[in-house]
């Protein structure tokens, strides 16, 4: 055959010819390429999967105003508002804790540099080397514990560096949810299997957000008031870190303790640290190891390895947006990988999803 003339097809074998193995590497190569792409335009992702679990948690506001005869339009508005006011009450709480904790640092400079060289002696005396002396001694620098809050700032400082598409992107998207609203009504039956797995995605990620934020306040006020009435400064400060790491699952407790810890140890010495680890422990294994676990498995039936995998996972993928994203994204995963598969139903209960054992 000429060079210019039609080139032989090879033909391709369907998917249903392909044996299970090759189909498993191919997903897994799929799944690499995607996760690439997510790793790379982290800072877009990020910004985009915050916009659309605002959007989502926002959205149910819509139906009771159109039911009192509201134009959709209008509707769409008090979305965009109330998603706006999210943003704005969020980033307001972050900013004064930020600014607070430099202060705070900035106050006791000359105490932390004075409790880094008591830790130094004190591991001197039981013998222990000068790596793990130094080891201790940095944790308790100022410059250490100023890097360590703004990495958990990472996702104030993405939000705002990317205001811009996370406000559009609220817009777009409050616009959007009242066209997609009609989908099964504009194809029929076809669509209901797809609008039912979106619409149990969007009701688990409500729910986790609610019993998240709930018990995020019960947990922080009660800190926060442990804080003052033990005289650990700026409880305030510690009260709203302890809401935002509740989003966190699993470690976000850990996280949340560390600074108020450290600086009762300067200003209070061991027994205050100690008095602060105490309340932290007993409030938060209540709460957040015997009970609210309960309502989150019930609110999105994962299991309490993936949901702690999950934290890792993302935010290697899309930075520190991930850590309090992980389980939306986790779930979006399920929803679109696993519940439109019926042969994936072992896979859906291993996740911890009740309902596989179940008709669909």
């Amino acid at each position: 055959m000429s060079l210019f003339g039609r080139q032989p097809t090879i033909p391709v074998p369907p998917p249903a010819a392909l044996s299970p193995t090759l189909r498993v590497l191919l997903g897994l190569a799929a799944a690499v390429v995607a996760l690439a792409g997510l790793f790379f335009a982290r800072e877009l992702v990020g910004p985009l999967v915050l916009a659309a679990v605002i959007v989502i948690i926002c959205h149910p506001v819509r139906h009771p105003l159109e039911r009192f005869g509201w134009p959709r339009w209008l509707a769409t508005t008090a979305v965009i508002v109330i998603a706006y006011l999210i943003l704005v009450v969020l980033g307001l709480l972050l900013f004064f804790a930020g600014t607070q904790f430099v202060r705070l640092v900035a106050d006791f400079t000359d105490e932390l540099q004075a409790s880094a060289q008591t830790v130094i002696s004190w591991l001197g005396s039981i013998g222990l080397g000068d790596e793990a002396s130094d080891a201790a001694a940095s944790v308790l620098e100022p410059s250490t514990i100023v890097s360590f809050v703004t990495s958990l700032g990472g996702t104030a400082v993405g939000i705002l560096t990317a205001l811009f598409f996370v406000l559009a992107y609220v817009i777009f998207m409050a616009v959007d949810g009242a066209r997609y609203a009609r989908a099964e009504t504009s194809f029929g039956a076809a669509a209901r299997p797809t609008v039912r797995r979106i619409l149990s995605f969007n009701t688990g990620v409500r729910r986790y957000y609610v019993v998240n934020a709930s018990f995020g306040a019960v947990v922080a006020i009660i800190d926060g008031l442990a804080l003052w009435a033990i005289g650990v400064p700026a409880p305030a400060v510690w009260a709203i870190l302890a809401f935002v790491t509740n989003f966190i699952p699993n470690i976000g407790f850990v996280i949340g303790l560390v600074p108020p810890a450290l600086l009762a140890l300067v200003v209070g010495g061991w027994p205050l640290m100690l008095a602060v680890i105490a309340i932290y422990s007993v409030v938060n294994v209540v709460l957040q190891v015997l009970v609210q676990p309960k309502f989150v498995s019930d609110a999105v039936d994962l299991s309490l390895t993936l949901s702690f995998f999950s934290v890792i996972f993302w935010t290697f993928i899309i930075g520190p947006l991930g850590a309090i994203l992980s389980i939306p994204l986790t779930l979006l995963v399920r929803a679109l990988v696993l519940e439109g598969d019926p042969g994936a139903r072992w896979l859906r209960w291993l996740s911890g999803d009740r309902t596989a054992i179940g008709p669909d």
